[in-house]
């Protein structure tokens, strides 16, 4: 009779501990990363080659219980590749919804995996003032730059690492500690040559951040929604709140459009003490669905609708340097150009502007747009394989992609490309060379999906009909040989290469 040998649980949990930590390129936040650069690096199955292919197509779409608030409905997905729970092995997506949901998708499946309701806000909402859920859900980000292999490194999963979880809550999932980051000197930003540091904080577990409408921070688990805790006091109820995002033990929001009173600025709670801190901007509104930027040293950015763009400390939100130029109409992204750290914006007349992130000095500028986008939008960056750095920016009729050439006192903008017409160009995003802009549709024309060749602006592919809705704001996102995307009559689309189940 063969012998049967059993591991011990200690044992099992001693390998799976041992196993390597996840590589820091999931899609954690609005934006993808703490830099908003929405650029993955490498994917092993999108590339313009793999895209031009039938088997791209509409994978599935899920409608989501969710009320549309003055068009807005979902939020941007933040996704988690690879999760071992109670249920066993999942790939998921986090949606907020304007009704005060929050919606939990199993990707790999179509699938709801769970749902929370909170509040929903106030009934009374306008398109600068919508209510409800408006910052978007968030997992722990690293202030680090991504990985430069992207999904490459593991395909189509991640390393697992597992624990035992607390009575009637399920498995919990060992991630690798949050980066933390140190505070610049006072008085000067911290360059990219710091680097954060590990920090304890929340470690050991596998959290996803929602903020409700009624300001109140909730921290919930990934693997079923229940709270790891109670409640934070976050910021004033029904603010209008954008960019949510946890770095280094500290999760940051932005305000805007001065809703319910609430002073437009910057705020932040540190996630273990409960204190908030916050700056006030004098210069309008911050700017942008994604909000806040950080550099790799954790120094943070955020542009002003009257006003500059503006570095804050992340410790105290105290300006440690502002650009000369004011008046902004995207919120900032951070990129590594030649070993330094760079903040691109779109200013009031239209025009891409880079700046030292160090000091905030002006490095180049492009031509004022033609048609300036009359909405507040976002850009995305990224480098193709022959160094070149291209900086894309919706305009009020396309998407314009730029090259920023030389450095320093040689350092300029060109255009490059420029997408097909579009009704309502919104931020785009980068997966391995593949730009994927979408065009957000009119009220009598639905969203469509667009894959453009990065470097030569070549159109690959669209998704044609298959989107049946308008779609508003930053709602792209990208897993491996996927993109998602919501839309206005809160449907969440998956578009991709099938996958065996």
């Amino acid at each position: 009779m063969p012998r049967i040998f059993a591991f011990p649980a200690s044992l099992l949990a001693g390998l799976m501990l041992a196993a390597p930590a996840a590589l820091p390129d999931d899609w954690t936040s609005i934006g993808a990363d703490a830099q908003r650069s929405s650029w993955v690096r490498a994917d092993r199955k999108t590339s313009p080659q793999t895209v031009r292919a039938p088997d791209f197509r509409l994978l599935w779409k899920l409608e989501m219980p969710n009320e549309a608030r003055s068009g807005n409905a979902l939020s941007a997905p933040a996704l988690l590749d690879f999760l071992i729970s109670h249920r066993g092995f999942r790939s998921l997506a986090f949606v907020g919804g304007s009704s005060g949901g929050v919606y939990v998708v199993d990707t790999d499946l179509a699938r709801m995996e769970w749902e929370r309701q909170f509040l929903p806000g106030p009934s009374g909402s306008s398109p600068e003032c919508p209510g409800g859920m408006t910052a978007s859900l968030t997992r722990p980000t690293d202030a680090a730059m991504p990985s430069a292999l992207g999904f490459l490194a593991r395909g189509r999963r991640s390393p697992a690492m597992s624990a035992v979880g607390n009575p009637n809550e399920g498995a919990v999932t060992l991630v690798r500690a949050q980066s933390g980051a140190p505070t610049p000197q006072a008085g000067r930003p911290a360059t990219s040559r710091v680097r954060p540091q590990a920090r304890p904080s929340l470690r050991g577990v596998t959290l996803v951040y929602a903020l409700s409408s009624d300001g109140m921070l909730h921290a919930l688990y990934a693997s079923n929604g229940r709270d790891r805790r109670a409640p934070l006091k976050f910021v004033p109820p029904n603010a209008n709140a954008r960019g949510l995002i946890v770095v280094g033990g500290t999760a940051y929001v932005a305000t805007a459009n001065g809703c319910a009173e609430v002073p437009d600025g910057v705020w932040a709670i540190d996630l273990k003490s409960g204190s908030v801190r916050s700056w006030q901007s004098k210069g309008g509104s911050v700017v942008g669905p994604t909000g806040l930027a950080f550099s790799p040293d954790g120094t943070l950015y955020a542009a002003t609708r009257e006003g500059p763009l503006v570095a804050l400390d992340p410790e105290t939100l105290e300006a440690v340097s502002a650009t000369q130029a004011t008046g902004f109409r995207s919120a900032p992204v951070v990129f590594d150009h030649a070993g330094e750290d760079r903040v691109a914006a779109v200013g009031a007349d239209g025009s891409v502007r880079v700046y030292a992130a160090a000091t905030l000095e002006e490095l180049a500028g492009g031509p004022p747009a033609e048609a300036p986008s009359a909405s507040e939008s976002a850009l995305a960056v990224w480098r193709d394989h022959s160094g070149t750095q291209w900086i894309l920016a919706p305009s009020q009729r396309s998407i314009t992609a730029w090259k920023l050439l030389g450095d320093g006192a040689s350092a300029r903008i060109e255009r490059g490309w420029e997408s097909p017409a579009m009704d309502t160009p919104l931020p785009p995003i980068v997966v391995n060379g593949v730009v994927f802009a979408l065009d957000g549709g009119s009220p009598s024309g639905p969203a469509r999906l667009h894959a453009i060749e990065g470097s030569r602006g070549e159109p690959l592919w669209d998704s044609g009909d298959a989107i049946t809705s308008a779609a508003k704001g930053h709602t792209l996102a990208s897993g491996p040989g996927h993109v998602y995307l919501s839309t206005a009559d809160s449907t969440l689309y998956a578009f991709g290469f099938p996958m065996e189940h």
